[in-house]
């Protein structure tokens, strides 16, 4: 027996505890990543139909919008998977699977590629779903004014064409292997197309999908009211009758809120007071591991992080180790200053490891011409749980390296519009992405709409372009290995920890046997995919 499957084996007898499974595996240095792991009182995993569900996540602000080209927070994306359906869908085991697209085959040069949709498909208006949908979701996000984040997805494809009313045919600049894989992205929502072929910002904003829910009614910040869609085509999905998520930025207030009963399961848990929530015998953790991570990108285009010594100063007096253990306790893995995680097929496991050293970090002051350094770093709760506190710590440590840190509390509301992207340097987090390429073409390709550092580098860009459209799997991994050293030592981002997602329900909702990794919250489908067991 593999050691994987020997931990995995204690884990489900009782022999192994959660924690000391997630702690075995970092020390094993096994690529699986954990599956996820339910406690609490034990049930049939044979969905129900009907109920309520009442869903609080630590996310949500006034600023947020339905258009899927905007949604940029976990409330949002939970929005998105419940009223919309997309291409493909990332399976809770991580594999690849059809959602509207049934099938698909590429071209030899993974140029060319055809999706045959499913038929039977309709809107919440009663339209049904055909190719000229499609056509139009996909070339929403597209196009020189473009503010969407899949904009990096799309611009790529030189053109989309409807073949009939259930054919879509997509050809690439370059060859892409990934596509479909990039296609389930949260964004690429499917939408009604009007008389002109086209969706407009109108019809985005409208909430009119193809999912398994409806809205019923929608206070941005506050919650969202949904109802099942009695005419979805999958009736393997959907189970409850009504939902609503609603925005509980307050950890403990989300917490109490699950132990009173008011909420049926919350995400974000404190992990300093998980073990009391784990005596309750009515509540029942979830804990998965993957790509997620807490970063602190730095906009190397204000002074003085345009200086590449600069910012490996800032890297070098990050105490990853004491991050990991102060503010996760254990329920993650060290980070290397670059985006890829252990769920990735391509993570560079040669590459050296940045270790907290003062020491180096004077070294690059004194090569970028600053015998000291001063800078703000701007953090909120909003970022991850904790964040605040990461900022403090970070500050403690950096003090030893003679760099001042000037913590800047911000607001909650608002933070992902007015902070993120907008100071020169932040706490913020990302649930990371199913392959190398998609992760990095989102947020650190040169002119992408969320590279948070504004970094820009003409080698990686080619080097991500070459890699893109290569079939030989050795070369594709060397290619990336480079990317992630190219992220490492130049990118402006640091990268201390990666976060395992720990998220709660009570008793009486069931989940399937398998938890998602690749998002929080299930795959963000908890409102698809659990039921109310009572």
């Amino acid at each position: 027996m593999s050691d994987l499957k020997q931990l995995e084996n204690d884990l489900k007898t009782g022999r192994l505890s959660r924690r000391d499974f997630i702690k075995a595996t970092a020390m094993f240095g096994l690529a699986a990543a954990a599956p996820g792991v339910l406690t609490g009182t034990a049930y049939a995993n044979t969905p129900k139909p009907g109920g309520h569900f009442r869903l609080a996540l630590g996310h949500g602000s006034t600023t947020d919008t339905m258009d899927p080209a905007k949604y940029e927070n976990l409330y949002t994306q939970m929005v998105g998977k419940s009223i919309h359906n997309y291409l493909t869908e990332v399976r809770a085991d991580g594999s690849l699977g059809p959602e509207l697209a049934e099938s698909w085959e590429a071209s030899p040069d993974a140029k060319t590629w055809t999706f045959q949709l499913r038929k039977g498909v309709e809107f919440h208006d009663g339209k049904p779903v055909t190719a000229k949908d499609v056509v139009a979701s996909l070339n929403y996000h597209g196009g020189e004014d473009s503010q969407s984040a899949a904009k990096v997805i799309v611009d790529p494809m030189a053109e989309i064409k409807a073949d009939g009313d259930h054919v879509v045919v997509i050809t690439l600049k370059d060859g892409n292997a990934d596509l479909p894989y990039q296609l389930s992205d949260y964004h690429l929502a499917i939408m009604p197309a009007n008389g002109d072929g086209k969706v407009t910002k109108d019809i985005a904003q409208s909430g009119i999908g193809c999912g398994s829910y409806k809205v019923k009614n929608y206070d941005a910040g506050v919650k969202i009211e949904l109802e099942k869609f009695a005419n979805h085509w999958n009736s393997e999905v959907g189970h409850f009758a009504t939902a609503e998520i609603l925005s509980v930025k307050d950890v403990a207030a989300r917490t109490n809120s699950l132990r009173t009963g008011e909420v049926d399961a919350i995400d974000r848990l404190d992990i300093k007071t998980l073990h009391l929530l784990e005596r309750d015998k009515n509540i029942r953790i979830m804990e998965t591991s993957g790509n997620a991570h807490y970063s602190m990108p730095m906009r190397c285009d204000t002074d003085p992080l345009k200086n590449n010594d600069v910012r490996l100063a800032l890297k070098y007096s990050v105490n990853r180790e004491e991050m990991l253990e102060t503010l996760l306790r254990g329920h993650g893995y060290v980070g290397n200053d670059h985006p890829i995680g252990r769920a990735n097929r391509f993570l560079a496991r040669d590459l050296e490891q940045r270790t907290y050293d003062p020491d180096k970090a004077k070294y690059h002051l004194k090569q970028s011409g600053e015998s000291k350094l001063k800078v703000q770093l701007s953090a909120a709760d909003a970022a991850f749980a904790g964040a605040v506190d990461a900022a403090v710590l970070y500050k403690e440590t950096a003090a030893k390296a003679g760099i001042e840190v000037d913590v800047v509390r911000e607001p909650d509301d608002g933070y992902w519009s007015n902070v993120w992207m907008k100071k020169p340097f932040c706490m913020c987090y990302w649930g990371g992405r199913a392959t190398e390429d998609w992760m990095f073409s989102t947020a650190y390709g040169s002119g992408a709409e969320w590279n948070d550092a504004f970094w820009e580098n003409e080698a990686f860009d080619k080097l991500i372009l070459e890699a893109r459209s290569e079939l030989d799997e050795a070369k594709r991994a060397e290619m990336y290995a480079e990317a992630q050293r190219l992220v490492k030592d130049e990118a402006g981002t640091i990268i201390p920890v990666f976060n395992n997602y720990i998220f709660a329900s009570n008793t009486k909702i069931g989940q399937p046997e398998q938890i998602a990794n690749d998002w929080d919250m299930d795959g963000q489908r908890a409102v698809v995919r659990w039921w109310r067991e009572s």
